[in-house]
């Protein structure tokens, strides 16, 4: 048993000890990659419990191994797209706090997003602009930032440049 002011001894979660938020990470990776490509990869990291009979707690870190707000909540209910959003919440804190910046920021109104589930799908949302025609709306799902960065158009004819 550890006493309350023990040093924390934070552990790197292996592969495979919590699939559904592994998962989850990689696609918000995706997004941290195409927003801030200066920055490594986030990872997880668990600390041992301040409870007996509790489970270790588990934060998203950065690549150094710091981390910032609310450890992940593990739920034998969670679906997918709640995962998603959770570790997309934790995540945002973390970067958020410890690079002094919002993220990840829309795009269209320059103002930071939020993670939301609903009906099953985990997207980035962004409160809008200040004028009625600038709603409230969803600006990607997680892990699709890379679409809005760089966009596919299958149809359209290159130019050539002619001297």
């Amino acid at each position: 048993m550890s006493g309350i002011f023990d040093p924390l001894d934070p552990r790197r979660v292996l592969p495979g000890e919590y699939p559904l938020w592994e998962e989850a990470l990689a696609l918000v990776n995706r997004d941290l990659a195409v927003t801030l490509p200066d920055q490594e990869p986030l990872r997880l990291l668990a600390l041992p419990p301040w409870d007996e009979g509790r489970g270790e707690d588990v934060y998203v870190a950065m690549a150094g191994g710091e981390w910032q707000g609310n450890c992940l909540e593990p739920s034998p209910a969670d679906s997918p797209a709640r995962a998603l959003a959770d570790v997309a919440e934790a995540a945002q804190e973390t970067v958020s706090e410890l690079l002094w910046q919002a993220w990840p920021v829309c795009g269209e109104h320059g103002i930071g997003m939020h993670p939301r589930e609903e009906d099953g799908h985990a997207d980035w949302h962004c409160a809008g602009g200040k004028s009625p025609r600038e709603p409230a709306h969803v600006r990607a799902a997680i892990g699709a930032l890379d679409s809005l960065v760089r966009p596919h158009h299958p149809n359209r004819k290159r130019r050539r440049h002619e001297r």
